[in-house]
C-alpha cells in the first residue's frame, strides 16, 4: 500500500516524519495519516513533493510495485556513483556502457549454457 511505500522510503533515506514534512513542505500530520493508512487518497502535488524528496518517481509511489521491483538506477549508492563517475572521466561513452552491459548479458548466458550442458552430459 502507499503508506507502508511511504514509510520505506522515508526510513531508506533516513528521515523522521517531522524532516520529511519540513523539507517537503507538506502536513506532517497528514503524512503520518498516509504512512498508517488512514487517510488514502493523497492529491497528486501532495505525491508529488514528496516523491521530489525521497528521490522517486511518481509513479513509483502509485503503482503498486514492491521496492525491489524498483529500478536499480534509482537506488544507486555513493560506491557506484564513484564508479561511473570513474568510467566516465576514464572516457566511457553511454554506448560503451550499453555495450558492455551486452556483453555481460551474454556471459551470464554462455555460463548459463554451460551448466545445462554440463547437467545434461552427467545425466546421460
Amino acid at each position: 500500500m502507499l503508506g507502508e511505500r511511504l514509510k520505506r522510503l522515508r526510513k531508506r533515506k533516513g528521515y523522521s516524519l517531522s524532516e520529511l514534512s519540513e523539507l517537503a513542505g507538506v502536513s506532517k500530520s497528514y503524512l503520518s495519516y498516509l504512512e498508517r493508512n488512514i487517510q488514502t487518497n493523497p492529491s497528486l502535488q501532495f505525491l508529488n513533493k514528496i516523491a521530489v524528496t525521497l528521490e522517486t518517481e511518481l509513479e513509483f509511489l502509485l503503482n503498486g510495485e514492491s521496492e525491489d521491483d524498483k529500478p536499480e538506477v534509482l537506488m544507486l549508492d555513493d560506491e557506484w556513483k564513484r564508479l561511473v563517475q570513474r568510467a566516465i572521466s576514464e572516457g566511457f561513452s553511454k554506448e560503451d556502457f550499453i555495450h558492455f552491459k551486452e556483453y555481460m548479458e551474454f556471459q551470464k548466458w554462455q555460463g548459463a549454457k554451460k551448466t545445462v550442458s554440463k547437467k545434461e552430459e552427467e545425466e546421460a
